[in-house]
């Protein structure tokens, strides 16, 4: 039953010389109006034939159907069933054709009449997608490929067409068919015998030149609506697209969360490539890509060194201060040079079309992004695509200062809270090791001012405490100033070739002198003989060792042990290990210890006297010559090694100022004690 060919293709293969025209359904809604406005403004009983796609269209123009079937008895309607309609002979004859049937694409209206004759026969040229913001405009700009003619033989050649397809989805109106074609679709000769003239006869009226003027306007009318709406869309969809990406980075205080959101819906949002996103600043010489969108069989970048200094187009935009786009980076000829980076940056990764952003703030540089087209033919970057992504990296860079900020601030408050902490632990140290010798020495000195029959050996007992304490006092105070000259930067270093061996001993030396010597651990000075000359200032160098040394004393008993150990490295230092078997640090502070004022059993608990300061003065002076200083622990009571590196000596024909540095060394040494 069904007919798989098209109306369209029939006429045109019956008459080649014809050629088809486009229509939107508006015009084709305003024509098919017209031409049943013709049929219902005159006295002639015509030929009718209208074939819609679907039945939904047939009910929207039923009701004029239902006047012109009272017109003429030769009124045909055609169209694919959904709901109720179906074959039947009505005020007109129904049609239901199947849903395979060519006339579900197509859109047919041909009136044959006495004085007029005129056809419209269209089929759908494309189908427009349904999920746009305006269903109902998308639906008026649907096309159609067609002829709409006031030429009779046409018209006579397509009513036949549709009539023999009616003919064969209802037989039963085969004589009534057969009765129209003869009445509308065969020319009649006029001849004196005739007994009846043929209606066709009279001269068929010229169309009004106002219907065609008024097609005309509803097409190009049609043009600017399709027009701006795809501008509107457009427009719509680069706002959705900047209102995502500034409401996802907005979401987040992570500078890489917000670069990765970023790439993200810049690449989703434009269909590019390959997208990316790279922190840089004005003097760095390189940067690596760790951001990056890509699209199907597009090969990654990510990880990749990204040249910026010798990169004619990154320099470009530090002069410019605005953004670059390459259509064409075939005939750029920036890029022409096939041995430069640039060239061979392009071809590794199949760049045709560049776009190049700047994220700025402030004037500030804060990094790039960009747009990569790598198809086999290049694009046109449109200007309105470049301010996007203009705003988009605008957006971008005020996320990263936000989120630099909120990090500052989150250092800032951690620093404030570690300087409280600092001033807590300042106060109570200070009033402990400050006030315990100064009560001290009062109670000796008044002793001796207020009891002048004292024994003498009692007179020299108070005294030697007074002595003691005011020593202990000394100290205090003396570290105080070391490390705040350290953390100032106003101490005067002189760095020289040093014995390493010599300086442990002197060290050594040093912590046998100022200690009761049944109060020591058993040291063992493990340092092999002939080790290589070391590049540090002699008196800070003792001054780490002592302290280390002073410090695995203080934690060890007596009849404990403390190993000093000596380890050549391969990156031109020496490592040096004190160890010992003693009291241990719990692993979980290892990194605490260094801090100022670190006291493990707290600064008004523990057993073992001190200020806090030795560790944090030992590494604010490793630090110094660039190296590395650290401790090593299992848990408490299960010993504990400190670590730290020097810098070995890189022999260099000695200059005057080094010999200078020397001797001026030697003239202040004592400087510390």
């Amino acid at each position: 039953m069904s007919n798989p060919s098209s109306v369209v293709t029939e006429l045109l293969t019956a008459f080649p010389q014809w050629r088809t025209q486009m229509y939107f359904k508006s015009s084709l809604t305003a024509l098919s109006h017209a031409m049943e406005d013709q049929v219902l403004a005159s006295d002639e009983q015509p030929l009718i034939i209208a074939s819609f796609q679907k039945e939904r269209f047939y009910r929207q123009e039923a009701h004029r159907y239902a006047r012109i079937g009272k017109i003429s008895p030769h009124v045909y309607v055609l169209a694919a069933p959904e709901t109720d309609f179906s074959s039947v002979s009505d005020i007109y004859e129904k049609v239901a054709f199947t849903q395979d049937d060519a006339l579900t694409q197509e859109w047919h209206l041909v009136v044959i009449a006495q004085n007029y004759a005129n056809c419209l026969i269209c089929r759908e040229k494309t189908h427009l997608p349904k999920n746009t913001p305006s269903e109902s405009a998308m639906d008026n700009s649907r096309r159609f490929e067609g002829i709409w003619t006031f030429d009779r033989q046409i018209s006579q050649k397509v009513a036949e067409i549709l009539l023999h397809r009616i003919a064969n989805y209802r037989p039963e109106l085969k004589r009534k068919i057969n009765r129209a074609l003869k009445l509308y679709c065969q020319e009649v000769k006029n001849t004196p015998n005739s007994k009846q003239l043929a209606i066709f006869d009279s001269p068929m009226v010229n169309p009004d030149p106002f219907v065609q003027r008024l097609i005309t306007y509803l097409q190009a009318g049609q043009y600017k609506l399709i027009k701006a709406n795809r501008f509107l869309m457009t427009k719509e969809k680069k706002e959705r697209l900047l209102n995502s990406v500034t409401g996802a980075i907005r979401r987040s205080l992570n500078p890489h969360e917000i670069l990765q959101v970023a790439v993200d819906k810049l690449g989703e949002g434009l269909g590019v490539c390959r997208c990316l996103i790279y922190r840089c600043e004005e003097t760095d010489l390189n940067a690596k890509i760790y951001h990056e969108f890509l699209n199907d069989q597009i090969s990654s970048v990510k990880k990749e060194i990204w040249p910026l200094k010798d990169n004619p187009l990154f320099q470009e935009i530090l002069e410019i201060r605005e953004s670059i786009s390459i259509n064409d980076v075939t005939i750029d000829p920036r890029i022409q040079d096939s041995q430069s980076p640039l060239s061979q940056l392009v071809t590794s990764c199949s760049i045709l079309s560049w776009l190049i952003v700047p994220i700025f703030y402030q004037g500030k540089l804060l990094g790039m992004m960009e747009l990569h087209h790598c198809d086999s033919i290049p694009i046109t970057w449109k200007s309105e695509d470049i301010a996007l992504v203009d705003a988009i990296a605008t957006q971008v860079g005020v996320a990263l200062i936000q989120a630099e900020s909120y990090a500052n601030l989150e250092t800032l408050n951690e620093q404030l809270e570690a300087l409280d902490r600092t001033r807590s632990n300042l106060v109570a140290i200070t009033g402990h090791e400050l006030r315990t010798p100064l009560s001290t020495i009062q109670v000796c000195l008044e002793s001796l001012a207020h009891e002048p029959d004292m024994p003498e050996e009692l007179r020299q007992v108070m005294l030697s405490t007074a002595l003691n304490d005011a020593e202990r006092m000394r100290k205090l105070v003396q570290d105080f100033l070391i490390l705040s000259q350290l953390e100032g930067g106003t101490v005067e270093w002189n760095p020289e070739p040093l014995s390493l061996e010599e300086c442990i001993d002197l060290s050594l030396s040093h912590i046998r002198s100022r200690q009761d010597q049944s109060t020591i651990p058993t040291i063992k000075n493990l340092v092999a003989d002939e080790l290589p000359l070391v590049q540090a200032d002699g008196e800070w160098l003792v001054e780490v060792l002592s302290k280390l040394l002073d410090n695995a004393c203080k934690f060890t008993d007596s009849n404990g042990q403390i190993i000093i150990e000596v380890e050549e490295k391969e990156d031109d230092t020496l490592e040096v290990t004190i160890s010992d078997n003693g009291r241990g640090i719990e692993p979980d502070r290892l990194d605490q210890v260094f801090d100022r004022f670190y006291q493990e059993e707290g600064a008004l608990r523990r057993s073992a006297g001190g200020t806090g300061l030795g560790l944090a003065i030992c590494r604010q002076i490793v630090k110094n010559w660039g190296g590395r200083i650290w401790a090593e622990s299992i848990g408490k009571n299960l010993g504990s090694k400190f670590h730290f590196t020097v810098p070995k000596f890189n022999p260099t024909p000695p200059t005057n100022s080094q010999t200078f540095k020397k001797n001026r060394r030697q003239s202040t040494q004592g400087s510390l004690k």
